[in-house]
Order: structure tokens, then C-alpha cells, then sequence
């Protein structure tokens, strides 16, 4: 019984060398980014909606697609308009003065259509 106690307390002896104070942590200063303005992705009832407001006399989107590169300013659409339901043609969306819309670059191409 003696030696299990004495090999108990030399394992309990070497398990503490190991040990090391666990250093404290250091407050870092962390910088917030400043928030940046941006507009939700466009999507297909964003489009129609956007088109309708600024080409009024064109026929209305019956379909479209948006893309959008990550933070980019820009987004690239693909519509049909009227009974069409193939993207034949195209418009560049781009973010207003505020960075919180989309409005249709070169409307009047776009509007032509």
C-alpha cells in the first residue's frame, strides 16, 4: 500500500512540472470598421421595379436575372420583356450618390429596348 501511495504522489509531482501558469490576456484594441453603406443584392421584383419607374412606356419585365460581384458598385442584369421569357437583353444597375439603391445605368439605352 505504501508504494501505491508513493508512486500516486510521483505521478501526481511529475503531472505538476509540466504546468505553466496560464498567462493573462492582454486587452487589444480592436478597431471597428466604419460601417459601409450598401444596398441589398438586386433581385428579379428589384429589377421589374426599378425598369417600370424608369422606362414607364416600355413593356413590363416578364423575367430577369442580376448579378453581383461581392462589394462591387455595379450589378449586371438579363431580362425579357412583355411574353418573353428568354433574357435577350441587358442593363448595368449601379449604386445611387447614397450607396443605399440601385438605379439603372444609361436608362435611355436601356428604356430603348
Amino acid at each position: 500500500m505504501t508504494r501505491i501511495i508513493a508512486a500516486l504522489a510521483a505521478l501526481s509531482a511529475l503531472a505538476a512540472c509540466g504546468e505553466e501558469p496560464t498567462p493573462e490576456a492582454t486587452a487589444a484594441e480592436v478597431v471597428a470598421p466604419e460601417p459601409v453603406a450598401s444596398a441589398p443584392a438586386p433581385d428579379e421584383d428589384l429589377f421589374a421595379q426599378l425598369h417600370a419607374e424608369t422606362c414607364p412606356d416600355a413593356e413590363p419585365v416578364s423575367t430577369s436575372i442580376c448579378q453581383r460581384a461581392m462589394g462591387a458598385e455595379t450589378a449586371s442584369c438579363e431580362f425579357g420583356l412583355g411574353d418573353d421569357d428568354v433574357l435577350r437583353n441587358d442593363a448595368t444597375l449601379e449604386l445611387d450618390e447614397t450607396g443605399e439603391a440601385w438605379v439603372i445605368a444609361d436608362a435611355e439605352t436601356v428604356c430603348a429596348l
